[in-house]
């Protein structure tokens, strides 16, 4: 997509954090931008604050880990926009501990909030894109995480991997139908992914505050401080428009992530020689 005037946007995740910014910086481009959040209340404001900056925006709430929740989300998308462009599927979550002491609901949660929400978000909206014939993007958020493992986050490392994997795949998958896709691997950012619990669905155990938690885990308190010391989201978001406009597959942000995946390779390279022994 090179010209995305008068295009719409749908946003997962997009009360706050990233998924707000980036609903911003896309309708500066001159998009219409439909908010979709779990959270009723904040989806709101959010709303409120970009239409008060003189945007063309709505909102819906949508459980992007509920299927049947997708097709109402399109069918409101079309009311107030009439076709849709570009499918940022920015919601997720976040599980942090060792590996044995990961319960068998918390890896049903992220995996059907990261992995299963980008899912659905594809089988509802591509079908849409390919029959409108004006072309389309869809962009999945993964993270650094996602391309490289990190201890005692294995269930968030595990699903920002899977969703990598998928879009390198709908990558040549979906090109024939005229839609692009990238990925977004974000480092470290401000955002509140700390207090994903929050937002955790009954079926999974109910939401629980961050601050409980570290009254439960002292050691928890970690897991925000390398968050909010992160770069601002508005750099992410102007990456996201970046990566749009440019239809680049890998979305990077933190450069100083370089040498460790640079590592990485080499590592690999080493067992491609070992093989070829």
């Amino acid at each position: 997509m090179r010209n995305l005037e008068g295009k719409t946007a749908f946003i997962t995740g997009a009360a706050d954090g990233i998924g707000f910014h980036s609903a911003r910086a896309l309708a500066k481009q001159g998009m219409n931008v439909m908010l979709a959040d779990i959270n009723a209340e904040t989806l709101q404001q959010a709303v409120e604050v970009l239409k008060g900056e003189g945007f063309a925006v709505d909102g819906v709430v949508l459980d992007v880990a509920a299927r049947e929740q997708w097709g109402a989300a399109l069918d409101a998308t079309l009311s107030a926009f009439d076709r849709v462009h570009f499918l940022l599927s920015n919601a997720g979550v976040s599980v942090i501990g060792g590996q044995q002491n990961i319960e068998e609901q918390e890896w049903r949660w992220i995996i059907d909030v990261n992995l299963m929400g980008v899912i659905y978000g594809c089988q509802v909206f591509a079908p849409h894109m390919k029959s409108h014939g004006e072309g389309g993007h869809i962009m999945n958020v993964a993270s650094m995480a996602g391309l490289q493992g990190v201890e005692f986050a294995s269930p968030y490392c595990a699903t920002k991997a899977a969703v990598v994997s998928l879009s390198e795949s709908w990558r040549s998958e979906l090109a024939h139908s005229g839609i692009e896709v990238s990925v977004l691997c974000p480092g470290f950012a401000k955002t509140r992914i700390y207090d994903s619990y929050r937002n955790r669905q009954p079926q999974y155990g109910g939401p629980v505050y961050f601050d409980d938690l570290v009254k439960q885990k002292p050691s928890r308190e970690a897991s925000k401080e390398v968050v909010v010391t992160g770069v601002d989201v508005e750099l992410i978001a102007e990456r996201v428009v970046e990566g749009l406009l440019n239809n680049e597959l890998y979305i990077l942000t933190h450069p100083q992530f370089r040498q460790s995946q640079q590592t990485r390779f080499e590592m690999i390279n080493t067992a491609f020689d070992r093989a070829s022994d």
